[in-house]
C-alpha cells in the first residue's frame, strides 16, 4: 500500500530522534542525513499498515543501515589522511538530540564520540541506544537480533571502554567560559608557562584536516608539547594569514555540549576547537579543520546570533 500523508507525517515526527541516533552512531551529520533518508525510502516501500510498532521498525532499519556504514567506514579510515575526528555540531543544532541528563549530554560530547571509535559496531549501537535514549535491553536485543544478555554484555564492555578513556566532569557554562578566556589569554601571551598551568600533565592536542588543510598526522602529547604547539598556533604571522585567506575571528561557543572555539572567516567556519575540561585542567583539544566536515557548522553559524569575537587570530 502506498504511504499516505499520515504515514509521511509519522515518519517526520520520528526524524529528530532518528537523526540524533544516526549522528551518534556515525559521527557525521551528512552520513546521518543519508541514513535517515534511506530509512525513509524503505518506509515508503514497506507495507506500512502491517507494521505494528513503527518506531521500533524505523529504529531497526536505521540501525542496520548505520551498522553497514560503520563497517565500511572503518576500512575508509585506514586510508584517511591524518587524524580522524567527528563532524562537530554547534550549540542548538537539532541533531544533538536530547540533553536532559548527564548521560545524554555526554553521549554526544566530542570526547565521547572520539572514544566510541574504539568500539565495535554492535557495542556502539548498544551504548548509544542505552545511554542516550534509555532503550531497555529487551528492545535493543530485538533491534540487533541478539539476546538480552548479549546486549547487557555489549553495553558493559562499551561503557568500560568509554569510562576508562576519560574522566567524567560537568563544568557549568560560566566556569567553562572563564577557562576558555584564560586559555586564550595564555595562548596569545607569547609564553609557554601560563599555558602549561592550565593543562593536565597528560593533555593532548589532535587536529583533523582531512588532507585538505594542514594538520599534524600525530597528536601532541603532554602539557609542555601541547602548550608549545598552542603558543605557536596563536602567534600572528603573514604566512598563516595567507594560508587561510585573511585574519579569522575567534569566538567562544559550544560544540557537542562541549566548550569550544569557532574560527570564522567571512562568515565561514574554518575551524572548531573543542576543549575537554576536567577538574585538573584542560585535558584535550580536538580541532576540526576539514572543510567537508564544517559545512553544517557554517550553516548553523549563519542562522544564529554569536556576539562579538574574542580576538582576531594571526
Amino acid at each position: 500500500m502506498a504511504p499516505t500523508t499520515n504515514h509521511t507525517d509519522r515518519f517526520a515526527a520520528s526524524m529528530p530522534r532518528l537523526e540524533a541516533i544516526a549522528y551518534r552512531l556515525l559521527g557525521s551529520a551528512s552520513d546521518a542525513e543519508d541514513a535517515v533518508q534511506d530509512t525513509f525510502l524503505r518506509w515508503q516501500a514497506a507495507d506500512i499498515d502491517r507494521i505494528e510498532v513503527p518506531e521500533a521498525w524505523l529504529t531497526k532499519v536505521l540501525t542496520n543501515l548505520c551498522l553497514n556504514q560503520l563497517t565500511s567506514a572503518r576500512a575508509r579510515r585506514e586510508t584517511y589522511v591524518g587524524q580522524w575526528l567527528p563532524e562537530p555540531l554547534l550549540a542548538g543544532d537539532p541533531m544533538l538530540g536530547p540533553a536532559d541528563t548527564v548521560e545524554q549530554r555526554e553521549s554526544v560530547s566530542y570526547a565521547v564520540l572520539a572514544l566510541m571509535e574504539r568500539l565495535s559496531p554492535n557495542e556502539r549501537v548498544v551504548y548509544v541506544l542505552r545511554e542516550a535514549f534509555d532503550y531497555p535491553h529487551r528492545k535493543i536485543a530485538e533491534t540487533l537480533d541478539i539476546t538480552e544478555a548479549a546486549s547487557q554484555q555489549l553495553y558493559h564492555r562499551a561503557k568500560k571502554h568509554v569510562v576508562d578513556g576519560r574522566a567524567r566532569t560537568e563544568i557549568d557554562a560560566a566556569a567553562a567560559r572563564r577557562i576558555v578566556d584564560e586559555f586564550l589569554a595564555a595562548a596569545t601571551s607569547g609564553r609557554t608557562e601560563p599555558l602549561v598551568r592550565l593543562l593536565t600533565a597528560d593533555a593532548i592536542a589532535i587536529g583533523d584536516g582531512g588532507g585538505k588543510v594542514p594538520a599534524r598526522t600525530k597528536a601532541f602529547e603532554g602539557a609542555l608539547a601541547v602548550a608549545t604547539f598552542m603558543r605557536g598556533l596563536f602567534k600572528p604571522g603573514k604566512a598563516k594569514r595567507a594560508l587561510v585567506g585573511g585574519s579569522p575571528a575567534v569566538y567562544s561557543t559550544t560544540a557537542n555540549n562541549t566548550p569550544a572555539l569557532a574560527v570564522v572567516l567571512d562568515g565561514r567556519v574554518i575551524g572548531v576547537m573543542c576543549l575537554e575540561i576536567t577538574a585538573d585542567g584542560i585535558a584535550a583539544f580536538r580541532s576540526q579543520a576539514n572543510p567537508d566536515k564544517l559545512e553544517r557548522a557554517t550553516r548553523r553559524w549563519a542562522a544564529t546570533e554569536h556576539g562579538e569575537p574574542l580576538l582576531h587570530a594571526f
